[in-house]
């Protein structure tokens, strides 16, 4: 297992575009040394990654400062992700048919339950019951590359339990004021998931008119599977872009 020494150019090349989100050269270093151990590291901890730099004699750099730097700057995601789409399409200016894949997929954590979205139920893709993330995703390509432009897992859905614990645990009357505003604080994180929750084709809808209010794809045609993401997307693809919308609706085979 090699040392790291220094940032690859193309690592360097590739964040410059986001020196804008950094409010000092330190953090986007820090972000940069992170970067380059997930890529070419057998570690993907910031600790692991941490442990292969070796730096110049006099040059202090602690794992601390760089735990900071990734995990506690208090990211902007989405000025981030507007960033991020900006720099895509000033690459892909006068490189030909540009086209946006909508789609969405399954991640999978056997593992952990503790992880964001993850919740056990049943995975009729693999036909079994499994741990696993849903995940709404947009790429933009040409006939040369694709560059992912969206990524946002979907709100775990868990409405039907927790009525049951609800309904479970309802009393008639409450003798303590403290047992009121805990039912009470139960009743509003009830409400607040419910309103929380989007459908697969909720979140495509949002996603469409979030890249058409940038406006940074005037030319990009959509495409998407009809069979899993229905007609309402069509229509706001097609209410977005105009009469000359084109898009791809790609239905499932049976």
């Amino acid at each position: 297992m090699w040392p790291f020494v220094g940032i690859p150019q193309s690592i360097l090349q590739g964040l410059n575009a986001y020196r804008s989100v950094f409010v000092r050269d330190a953090g986007l270093a820090h972000v940069s040394r992170y970067v380059t151990g997930l890529l070419l590291s057998p570690y993907k901890t910031l600790q692991g990654i941490y442990s292969q730099w070796v730096f110049p004699e006099g040059e202090s750099v602690s794992r601390r400062a760089m735990h900071e730097a990734v995990f506690e700057a208090g990211w902007d995601r989405e000025a981030l992700m507007v960033q991020h789409r900006r720099a895509v399409a000033q690459r892909y200016q006068g490189q030909g048919r540009q086209v946006i894949s909508i789609d969405w997929t399954f991640a999978h954590h056997e593992r952990s339950c503790r992880i964001y979205g993850v919740k056990r139920s049943f995975d009729y893709v693999s036909n079994r019951m499994s741990r696993y993330q849903t995940v709404m995703t947009a790429a933009l390509s040409n006939r040369q590359t694709v560059d992912g432009l969206v990524v946002e897992v979907q709100a775990p859905k868990y409405d039907v339990e927790e009525k049951a614990y609800l309904e479970m645990t309802a009393q008639e009357s409450y003798e303590e004021m403290a047992q009121v505003r805990q039912r009470l604080v139960e009743l509003l994180h009830y409400q607040k998931n419910r309103l929380a929750y989007r459908k697969r084709t909720e979140m495509a809808v949002e996603l469409v008119r979030q890249i058409e209010a940038e406006g940074q794809f005037p030319q990009a045609h959509y495409a998407f599977d009809n069979g899993v993401l229905c007609r309402l997307l069509k229509w706001c693809v097609s209410r977005s872009m105009g009469a000359n919308a084109w898009s791809s609706s790609m239905s499932r085979p049976t």
